[in-house]
């Protein structure tokens, strides 16, 4: 019997009911009953924006688009349904969407298929979120036997591969197709923080985030070998999408996949090759309707500072719309009171070395621009203040207690005084607070003067709990002393000090 799974109609796709139940579906009915669901949810950020690149990627290839900003904000309130787009689906040839194709295998590519037998490889290779990292033993040695994957988890591990694979060396031989073969690059969600707007339901999700396109979608990628791609003998060089239904099903990965017959009967995977996969341009507007624009370039995750950390950068790009009519203008002319949330996500990495994903959620309504980035902006500014702040009544501890530091101790007897973590951490809650309070219409300096009030308390509470550990002594009593001084001189500096931070507030 001829292997087959078949997404178009087999359960693959997680995603929640609009009564807050997970389902799997397929992707006819995911788009039949869009307005019936809540939303994906897949086992990580990744996995749910790569589920939504797909989705966008189908919705381009079978003409179902708007082609002016004037079409997509009619498309958003009229809620146009998402019908034709399954019978498109239904329409394509079952071979063009078979999973386990001998030939043309959908999202994979199957000139590795000579190769499998001996260096194929266990199942947990693709799967981002068990691997963490491609080479995560020293020998390896895990990653031939992992166990097998039903083809609705094989399915997801490729397509969240194709966009948000890591960069690095990949475990597959160069010698197999070209020495670039196992050069594996950053794909697209690891290169910068992206932003979804999420609705009410996933067609209304599908609706916001669908961009105009006047003109032919371009070639949908269902496979390695419908198209010319990069050599793996030569220095690549990056391709232009040719259109919307390209730029969304972009394969990020050469990846190959071995069916299997399971226990059950049904069919599995048992081994998977990975290696590099097509290299295409990403630095034209299409590629970057949602980017967040910081000093000219988009902005990236970091591991020092959260997402929501970030966020007057967000509200910056809704209110100055400095790249025309992308995402952010579009949401701008819709009603005002036109709720929706602006989801960002981020990979943490470096070549070979998965670290975490980033993501967090902001309210955005139109007509609340101005109010939203106001606090955003002063309400990021008060906790960046108050965490110098802390960190200048830690040195001024410091300093007391420890009169005669050998240079070498110096940072770690800091850190004992340090509480810009604790600080961050308590402050991340409060900040989504203002914004919610700042979105539904509360004026935002009394929204401000809350927060702030709050932030500073908390700031004088973790100070405190740190002076805790100073032996009850002179010089212990001297060291706390100091410390909760300067943190008061720094929170009401009237020269420096953002305003709601004083006790005392000029009239």
């Amino acid at each position: 019997m001829v292997p087959y799974f078949n997404p178009r109609a087999q359960a693959c796709l997680p995603a929640l009911t609009t009564a807050g139940t997970s389902a799997r579906l397929g992707l006819i009915e995911a788009f039949e009953k869009a307005d019936d669901l809540q939303g994906v949810a897949g086992r990580h950020p990744g996995e749910t924006l790569a589920v939504l690149e797909l989705l966008k990627g189908v919705a381009y290839a079978a003409d179902v688009y708007p082609e002016t900003s004037s079409e997509w904000r009619t498309w958003v309130t009229s809620r146009r349904p998402f019908t034709d787009v399954a019978d498109w689906l239904r329409q394509q040839p079952d071979d063009a969407w078979n999973f386990f194709h001998p030939e043309r295998p959908l999202f994979q590519n199957g000139l590795l298929a000579p190769f499998m037998s001996e260096h194929g490889v266990g199942t947990s290779q693709i799967v981002m979120h068990h691997v963490g990292d491609y080479v995560q033993l020293f020998d390896r040695h895990h990653l031939h036997h992992g166990e097998p994957l039903t083809p609705a988890d094989a399915f997801m591990a490729v397509i969240t591969q194709h966009v948000c694979g890591n960069g690095g060396r990949g475990m597959i031989p160069g010698s197999l197709l070209g020495a670039a073969l196992n050069n594996q690059a950053m794909c697209r969600a690891g290169q910068r923080v992206h932003v979804t707007a999420l609705g009410r339901t996933l067609g209304d999700t599908l609706r916001l985030n669908l961009h105009p396109h006047d003109g032919d979608p371009g070639s949908f990628n269902y496979t390695w070998t419908d198209r010319p791609r990069r050599s793996f003998t030569a220095k690549p060089t990056a391709r232009t999408p040719d259109g919307p239904a390209d730029l969304h099903s972009i394969l990020g990965r050469s990846i190959l996949t071995r069916p299997v017959r399971l226990p059950d009967g049904t069919w599995g995977v048992d081994r998977v090759l990975m290696g590099a996969g097509d290299i295409v341009d990403l630095t034209h507007a299409s590629a970057l309707q949602d980017a967040v624009m910081e000093k000219g370039t988009p902005l990236k995750a970091s591991g020092a500072r959260a997402l929501w950390r970030e966020a007057h950068s967000l509200y910056a790009a809704t209110a100055r719309r400095e790249k025309g009519m992308d995402l952010y203008g579009r949401l701008a002319t819709l009603p005002e009171g036109h709720r929706v949330t602006l989801w960002t996500v981020g990979l943490l990495a470096r070549p070979g070395k998965l670290i975490a994903w980033v993501n967090d959620a902001f309210p955005y309504i139109p007509g609340r621009e101005a109010a939203l980035r106001q606090a955003s902006e002063e309400g990021c500014a008060i906790a960046e203040y108050v965490a110098a702040a802390l960190d200048d009544a830690a040195y001024a501890a410091w300093r007391v207690a420890y009169p005669n530091p050998k240079p070498a101790d110096k940072q770690g007897q800091l850190a004992r005084f340090k509480a810009a973590g604790e600080h961050f951490a308590a402050t991340e809650p409060l900040f989504h607070e203002l914004l919610d309070e700042a979105a539904e219409g509360t004026p935002v300096p009394e929204a401000l003067t809350t927060y702030a009030t709050e932030v500073r308390s908390n700031a004088e509470h973790f100070l405190a709990e740190r002076l805790r550990s100073l032996p009850p002594s002179s010089q212990g009593h001297r060291a706390s002393t100091e410390a909760r001084e300067k943190l008061a001189d720094r929170l009401d500096n009237p020269r420096t000090a953002p305003t709601y931070l004083r006790k005392e507030q000029p009239a």
